[in-house]
């Protein structure tokens, strides 16, 4: 029966599947006559699992895909688009469940298929989507999770619908432990190409490229382009007086999910996963950061603009709470080395410096203070200071103003 591997491999999977079910009745009335007991070994199991029930055969292998694999998230699609509508909690469950254990390829397909029936093609249907958090915050963190990954703002066409992003936002800022539910109650390890464990990489990626994003959206030539639900003129709106919606969504996003990482540490220390487990991983941060450097070249900004700052201090504000609450494990030489080619900043400075532990100073001469950081190489430190020491002709204790 292996002999036939390759020669299905060769075929689509509807043919594959007919071919092996003519081989398989004719290895089973072989077996019949000719052996008694077990008649079905492990590589027999391995090919129908294969060709007729179309299980990839390496599941941490990059899912090339067919035809049945289309169908059959077409039909998943449906039947958790009318779960969602009728509000059916056990086939919500089960999908939280199929996207955490299926390869990401496959859940992002699933994630845009809701996001267009309850976000984009039926104006006002996302409250309907939105009230399922209440029956179903799995199948919510687990969606939250999707979305990020499939919105995740390198093209204008990856920028989420206004209507996803409300939903979103208030899903994390009215109960910012929803995007922990997942990491809560399940195995800390995944195969690589899966889902991440926790939604908490892709919202801070949508916190700190949006201000950038939406910038580049607006430099974006006027041919309308609706293919998330909104067009290009999107940005006369954001910057009216009347539709400062947008940036004040991701304000509050991002400080749900820096209350978010303040809490972790405590989950990491009770599951005896702190300074073992990286939930936001280097790699993200280091694509992250070339992204952020891409659309400042891009958009030619040099100059400190409030983009460019209000980026940059997300950044930095995620880099801090997520290394203090252990959810980001790195040395900060190495964010540094991924940092340098970023545009000054203060905050970020700090980050990438971080706290020195100093000597005793019992030998240092009266008055004298000395810095609390240490600047990195690719920001020049400002000159001290001459010491002043105290002045006892004075009516007063002096001190140097630093």
């Amino acid at each position: 029966m292996t002999d036939i591997r390759h020669s299905l491999l060769r075929r689509d999977a509807l043919s594959a599947a007919k071919e092996l079910l003519y081989h398989l009745d004719i290895f089973f009335n072989s077996q019949l006559q000719n052996v008694p007991g077990s008649l079905v070994d492990k590589s027999t199991i391995e090919l129908v699992e294969e060709f007729i029930f179309q299980l990839p055969k390496e599941r941490n292998a990059q899912p090339k895909g067919n035809k049945a694999d289309d169908n059959r998230l077409a039909m998943l699609g449906k039947l958790v688009s009318m779960a969602i509508a009728i509000c059916r909690v056990p086939i919500l469950e089960c999908t939280a469940m199929w996207l955490q254990r299926t390869h990401a390829v496959f859940c992002v397909k699933l994630a845009k298929v809701l996001v267009e029936d309850y976000c984009i093609l039926v104006p006002g249907s996302v409250q309907t989507l939105k009230r399922i958090v209440h029956a179903s915050p799995r199948f919510c963190c687990q969606l939250i999770t999707a979305v990020t990954a499939l919105y995740d703002l390198s093209t204008d066409d990856l920028i989420p619908p206004q209507d996803l992003l409300e939903m979103v936002v208030s899903w994390v800022f009215e109960d910012p432990r929803l995007t922990l539910i997942t990491f809560l109650n399940s195995a800390a390890n995944l195969p690589r190409g899966f889902l991440e464990l926790t939604p908490l990489p892709g919202l801070i990626r949508w916190c700190a490229l949006a201000p950038l994003a939406y910038k580049r959206n607006c430099k974006t030539p006027s041919a309308p382009s609706f293919v998330n639900g909104h067009s290009n003129k999107m940005c006369k709106e954001v910057e009216s007086d009347g539709n400062k919606d947008i940036k004040i969504l991701y304000s509050k996003l991002h400080l749900s999910v820096l209350q978010v990482l303040m809490i972790l540490q405590g989950h990491l220390t009770e599951k005896n996963l702190y300074g073992r487990l990286e939930l936001i991983m280097f790699d993200h941060v280091e694509r992250l950061v070339g992204d952020i450097n891409k659309l400042v070249k891009e958009l030619n900004l040099s100059n400190p603009v409030k983009e460019v700052e209000l980026a940059l201090d997300r950044l930095a504000q995620a880099l801090q709470v997520g290394i203090a609450s252990g959810a980001l494990l790195c040395a900060r030489d190495n964010l540094r080395s991924i940092c340098s080619a970023l545009p000054p900043h203060n905050l970020l400075q700090l980050v990438l410096t971080g706290p020195v532990q100093q000597p005793s100073h019992t030998a240092l001469p009266p008055g004298f203070y000395p810095h609390i950081h240490t600047s990195p190489a690719r920001y020049p430190m400002y000159s001290t200071h001459p010491v002043q020491t105290y002045m006892p002709g004075m009516a007063f204790s002096y001190r140097p103003i630093r």
